[in-house]
């Protein structure tokens, strides 16, 4: 935990610099956007936690071996965020009602984030998953590798699988956090740079974090206030504007008021255990 948490405040580092010398050459209110989506792309993050120690426990996959997926991971997630957000951008130049369409669908995901209850979390069911394991050879753990050869034959390790549903929650957290972002700036540099400074932390932030995240119960609570505020922003972009930093006080307020409730109103069952 110590050397994430070092490594969690090299990449924060990191981000402040580049925040700042976005301010120093662009201007201060391209460098507040990309803190406040920063902070909001931080937000969304720490909830897909659970997400992740729930695929790491389902696939029994050992902590030891958890970083070299999770870096793969992130490398597709980068690649992955710039098509997502060229595309979005490039739809709202063109669209500009789809703004209402996000807006609306963040709405959505707070509600069921806040209300939907919790969910088991199932790989089989998803539709790529179930069609990958008909036509790809499965084999056991051979180390650290993602595909073993025996009698002849390649087949894919779970460590593959796994690998294979961190990239596809990640297509999944993409469809809450980019349209956030957009309630902030539309500037395709600001979004994508908030959004990977984001995702490099990531691995970081996931071992800081891993056997405290449920020790925060109202954490997702706050996640869903943050999803409906700027859900609500691009429903009311017309009729109402919130400046930036008022943007970035409501994330960093809410994240604090969730984290602190957490803490003053621990939950009264003990967190499991999933690693």
């Amino acid at each position: 935990m110590k050397e994430a948490g070092i490594w969690y405040g090299v990449w924060m580092s990191l981000a402040v610099l580049f925040g700042a010398g976005v301010i120093v050459f662009l201007s201060a209110e391209k460098g507040l956007q990309f803190f406040t989506g920063y902070l909001l792309e931080q937000s969304l993050s720490v909830d897909n936690m659970f997400v992740f120690i729930l695929i790491f426990s389902y696939f029994r996959i050992e902590p030891r071996r958890q970083p070299r997926i999770l870096k793969w991971g992130i490398l597709g997630a980068v690649l992955m965020r710039f098509m997502f957000i060229f595309a979005g951008a490039a739809l709202l130049e063109r669209f500009h009602w789809m703004i209402y369409v996000f807006g609306a669908f963040l709405v959505y995901t707070a509600y069921g984030m806040a209300f939907g209850g919790k969910k088991e979390f199932d790989p089989k069911s998803h539709p790529v998953f179930s069609r990958l394991m008909r036509v790809l050879p499965l084999g056991d753990f051979d180390g650290d590798r993602f595909f073993s050869r025996a009698a002849g034959a390649w087949a894919a390790t779970p460590l593959f699988l796994t690998l294979i549903i961190v990239e596809l929650s990640d297509v999944v957290f993409a469809t809450d956090s980019i349209p956030a972002i957009f309630a902030v700036t539309t500037d395709r540099f600001i979004v994508y740079t908030s959004n990977i400074f984001a995702i490099l932390g990531l691995r970081a932030l996931y071992f800081l974090l891993a056997g405290l995240v449920q020790a925060f119960a109202y954490l997702k609570y706050g996640v869903a206030v943050i999803l409906a505020f700027v859900g609500g922003k691009m429903l009311l972009t017309r009729v109402v504007r919130i400046p930036t930093l008022g943007s970035m006080a409501v994330v960093v307020i809410v994240l604090a008021a969730s984290v602190a409730l957490s803490l003053a109103f621990p939950p009264r069952q003990q967190p499991r255990d999933f690693l």
